[in-house]
């Protein structure tokens, strides 16, 4: 069996709500907890919301997650405490289940020949089917199920389900058992897990989210993005590919497939969503990011003074319209580097005030001057708007707003917590119309052709469903997807039964 540790904090939002990040590692004589700790904390792009780390050493697991950020969940006795030879990492952004300490990852279940620690980058888009094969496991009633009539807290996200399906294994292995239920499995999903003894590795077979694979002197990696496997040390050996099942234990690595593959990455790596450094299907991302920049600026040319981008995702497309515009690149904005999130919410009194945490003019570089302003999105507009009055307010004769992405017009079901379609102002405003909204002299969206050539992907090899509308993994009806479709489903009888699905107490 194993154990499980936290300390309650609290957490907030951010503009785009980003995918999660994972970490695994088997490592024998390894300090294994302190590579995952700073695995994670390469990948802590990818989630803010909390973070937990899995350890084993062949006898017992024991799980130590929290809400916050991995600095400030993890301290040096918590690590030292942590000994094993395989563990697993999870940074997380809420994408299913409401952003509580109940739905923080790893996950842990028992199982009958011990217990499983599973952590998820992704989104599944058929957790209802998901709910109803738990619903329907053998056997009386048991651990969950008195856990739920004490009051213990329920975790209502599609990790707990898919962990509770791998746990379920009387008769089989763990690794067979992976193999019966993953093709079950539809949406993004990038999971690794582990019992006791092994390390485990997937990745859905359309290959939405990236997974690689890496090399230690005495063991393996895989993690989300390979500047987590430099970080480390680790050598990087290949990328996880869509439809793949790896295991690794004493007896080595091997690799199962338990789908044919069918490739649609998100482009949305590409634009915003991985570390500069990082690179997916052979493509380096800060080289991709400054090829959109460049395209930018043969599609949407302007006479200007200045490029700046909003730092910091904006910064390499900035670089690339600069370079290829001639426009002097420079800094207009200087970023608060200490400001992740607040915990403190201002008042409206406040809000009027006009407090700027992240951003603020230097306006000796923009006072009388045309300005080329370079951000990689434009989600609801709010952003833009404190920018572009930001920027008058500075001395900006001009303020052209220039985007390395074209409009965002579809919600994204596959791990990117965007807001609803409603609530995107591409999809009720055209291109004009938008930059009235924000006060911008002009604005130019990078054309969907633009954008895919920067990432030297074919088209046919990527998920461009938030700009096009055109899902590679069919969707249920619209009242069985959602971010809160469980704890929805727990309350309201109308929706069907729901088996509560618990974290280790």
């Amino acid at each position: 069996m194993g154990a499980l540790w936290n300390r309650r904090t609290s957490c907030s939002a951010r503009r785009i709500a980003v995918v999660c990040g994972v970490f695994g590692v088997w490592a024998p004589g390894e300090e294994v907890s302190k590579l995952t700790y700073f695995g994670l904390y390469s990948l802590q792009h990818r989630g803010q919301e909390s973070a937990g780390i899995a350890v084993s050493n062949g006898r017992q697991i024991l799980v130590y997650k929290d809400m916050g950020l991995v600095s400030q969940v993890f301290d040096e006795t918590t690590l030292d405490s942590l000994k094993g030879h395989v563990a697993i990492g999870h940074s997380r952004y809420s994408t299913t289940g409401a952003s509580t300490w109940q739905n923080a990852q790893p996950t842990f279940r028992p199982s009958s020949e011990g217990s499983i620690a599973l952590g998820h980058n992704g989104n599944i888009v058929n957790t209802h089917e998901l709910r109803d094969m738990v619903d329907l496991l053998p056997g009386p009633v048991d651990e969950l199920e008195l856990q739920h009539r004490t009051g213990a807290p329920l975790s209502t996200n599609d990790t707990s389900l898919l962990t509770e399906l791998l746990a379920h294994h009387p008769d089989q292995s763990l690794e067979e058992r992976a193999i019966e239920v993953l093709p079950s499995v539809r949406g993004a999903f990038c999971l690794v897990w582990m019992d006791e003894d092994t390390l485990y590795a997937a990745r859905d077979p359309h290959g939405i989210r990236p997974l690689v694979l890496g090399r230690l002197d005495r063991g393996w990696v895989v993690a989300s993005e390979d500047a987590a496997l430099a970080t480390i040390g680790a050598s990087v050996v290949r990328e996880i590919e869509p439809g793949e099942l790896i295991v690794i234990n004493s007896d080595g690595l091997r690799s199962r497939r338990f789908a044919e593959p069918e490739r649609k990455g998100c482009v949305f790596e590409y634009v915003y969503l991985a570390r500069p450094d990082a690179v997916i299907a052979g493509r380096g991302v800060h080289e991709a990011r400054v090829e959109m920049g460049r395209q930018l600026a043969r599609e949407f040319p302007v006479d200007a003074d200045l490029v700046m981008p909003v730092p910091e995702s904006g910064t390499p497309a900035a670089t690339g319209y600069a370079e290829e515009s001639g426009i002097p690149f420079g800094q207009g904005f200087v970023k608060n580097s200490y400001v992740g999130r607040t915990f403190i919410q201002p008042s409206q009194t406040l809000r009027q005030l006009g407090i700027r945490l992240k951003l603020n003019a230097l306006e000796h570089m923009i006072r009388g001057k045309r300005i080329v302003v370079v951000d990689d999105s434009i989600v609801r507009g709010n952003t833009q708007r404190a920018q572009v009055r930001m920027l008058r307010e500075a001395g900006a004769l001009e303020v052209h707003v220039r985007i390395s992405s074209p409009p965002v017009k579809w919600p994204c079901f596959y791990g990117i917590d965007f807001a609803t379609r409603a609530e995107l102002i591409a999809n009720g405003l055209d291109v004009d119309e938008i930059a009235s909204s924000i006060g911008a002299d002009s604005l130019g969206y990078i054309s969907l052709e633009g954008m895919v050539e920067a990432t030297g992907q074919p088209m046919t090899s990527l998920c461009t469903a938030c700009f096009t509308g055109s899902y590679p993994v069919d969707l249920p009806d619209e009242s069985l997807l959602g971010k809160h479709l469980l704890e929805v489903s727990l309350q309201t009888p109308t929706l069907g039964k729901a088996l509560p699905v618990l974290n280790n107490p």
